[in-house]
């Protein structure tokens, strides 16, 4: 069995349910055009991991994404705010077994490959790793074991959340390593220039 696991987090593409923040300025057919572009780096960052791979979609449909049964397993999450969502995620995956687990969600266009196989790294020395995005929130966090902590008394969506994450590591006196700061994509001021070269006139 494999000791490495990752999560994806993601939303199966469909028109106005994708990135909403972006939406409300390019409209909802741009919106998804970049979500699908974000999903096509996701697969391409995570696709030969030597890592097990969950896909943890937003709701329970018959849609999945295109990327092999053999290479990604399907999950869904649970029903709750996106604390209860993450911690419920690593709980099944923990429990399965594995040693190290990370959780990415779908939107940051900057991570690699690299960047995740450095994260794995990391856990094998740390127990904690975190990867702190511009806006004040978290693009990638892993664990070698459960940390509730971590999921409840943050404030979700807000500035706040990467520094909490990290007072709430040190109170407990967690060993963590942090990663490189990247950017998360919400809204267009987010968009490099090859995602705003898709965009249709809006």
């Amino acid at each position: 069995m494999n000791k490495e696991a990752i999560i994806i987090f993601l939303k199966y593409p469909e028109l106005g349910r994708s990135k909403t923040r972006l939406a409300s300025t390019v409209g909802n057919k741009n919106a998804l055009k970049v979500y699908q572009e974000l999903l096509n780096h996701t697969n391409l960052i995570t696709k030969n991991l030597n890592a097990d791979k969950f896909l943890f979609y937003d709701k329970v449909s018959e849609n999945k994404m295109p990327w092999g049964d053999e290479i990604y397993f399907s999950a869904y999450q649970k029903e709750s705010d996106l604390g209860g969502r993450m911690q419920d995620a690593f709980t099944q995956v923990l429990s399965k077994g594995y040693e190290r687990v990370l959780i990415i969600g779908s939107d940051c266009y900057e991570l690699s490959q690299r960047d995740i196989e450095d994260s794995f790294q990391s856990l094998k020395t740390k127990d904690a790793v975190i990867g702190p995005a511009k806006d004040g929130g978290y693009y990638l966090l892993g664990l070698n074991k459960m940390i509730p902590q971590l999921f409840s008394d943050i404030a979700w969506s807000t500035n706040e959340v990467y520094r909490t994450t990290v007072n709430v590591l040190e109170n407990l006196r967690i060993s963590y390593h942090v990663g490189i700061t990247l950017s998360d994509i919400d809204t267009i001021d987010d968009l490099p220039d090859e995602l705003k070269n898709i965009l249709d006139d809006y």
